[in-house]
């Protein structure tokens, strides 16, 4: 039995409810991109957009006008010097970087695979970066005693019997800044392959063995897929600075030959922006191209 007391009864609030998510719990994730997207407008998009714009500017003898014009990419293309540049620097690219992966690649798979000790594995990679320890100017500039007429090469093998006269092509040619490049930019594919390979799991060599695959077999099905992302990586660190380099083949070829950086430097010293710009842009599409291409091989976003 119920006694006589009121039993209240809850009243339905006409105010709604604050218990749901707030602003920044229902934005967070905005807030979090917003220092990257804002980094990347600022320095990334809005530079690129300024040298596609002044690419389009009239350049006189003395001057630049903000006067829309293809003048500048019509020299460009049109010019066989130029034109040829372009071609020479794509021609330099492809030679190191089928040179760095050619000397990069067993260099790694030592590093990686045949020594055991994380220790000795260290020791080995700090050793293929002791050269940047110096100045990359004066890494350039030390090939040239090595590689003159007189210089310690032809020495070398002047001393051993090999040849009579000194190698003159050595010095000051497209073959001496290969040299160069590919002896400054090997530890760029390396580093990566190196990493990768480390990463192998001991027991699929073990398997394969197991099951009669020869070293061979192995190392196609096994060891060169699994490093592929490390190859991909370490070719566009190679490709990057391969493509927009300018002071190796300045200091080695006695600036006989120009690749694309060569040229921006030049037109920039003589105040000529607009077609500065146009070789720019054209260098900055080569290696979005590049990379674009490379990064098609692997989904480096799985595999890392």
């Amino acid at each position: 039995m119920m006694d006589g007391a009121a039993v209240e009864t809850p009243i339905a609030s006409s105010v709604p409810s604050r218990d749901g998510p707030g602003f920044f719990q229902r934005h967070g994730h905005l807030l979090l991109l917003a220092p990257g997207v804002i980094w990347m407008i600022l320095f990334l998009v809005i530079p690129l957009a300024m040298m596609v714009y002044v690419s389009f500017w009239t350049q006189t003898t003395f001057a630049i006008k903000p006067d829309l014009t293809l003048k500048s990419w019509t020299t460009f293309f049109a010019s066989e010097t130029y034109f040829g540049a372009l071609l020479r620097t794509l021609r330099i690219w492809l030679t190191v970087l089928f040179l760095t992966f050619l000397f990069g690649y067993p260099t790694a798979l030592y590093i990686g695979q045949f020594v055991r000790n994380k220790t000795v594995q260290t020791i080995l990679l700090v050793a293929c970066v002791i050269p940047f320890w110096t100045s990359f100017l004066i890494r350039v500039l030390a090939w040239r005693p090595m590689l003159g007429k007189e210089g310690a090469i032809n020495i070398l093998l002047q001393g051993l019997g090999i040849i009579d006269q000194p190698i003159e092509v050595l010095l000051f040619t497209e073959l001496s800044v290969i040299i160069g490049m590919v002896q400054i930019y090997v530890v760029f594919m390396v580093g990566p392959i190196a990493f990768m390979l480390a990463r192998i799991d001991d027991s699929l060599f073990e398997a394969a063995r197991d099951l009669g695959a020869s070293p061979m077999t192995i190392f196609r099905k096994i060891t060169f897929p699994l490093s592929l992302p490390g190859v991909v990586v370490g070719a566009i660190f190679v490709s990057v600075m391969v493509l927009g380099e300018f002071a190796t083949a300045s200091a080695l070829s006695g600036r006989k030959v120009n690749l694309l950086g060569n040229i921006i430097v030049t037109q920039v010293g003589s105040l000529k922006w607009a077609f500065a710009a146009v070789i720019g842009v054209v260098l900055t599409v080569v290696m979005a191209s590049v990379i674009t291409v490379l990064l098609r091989v692997v989904n480096l976003r799985r595999e890392l």
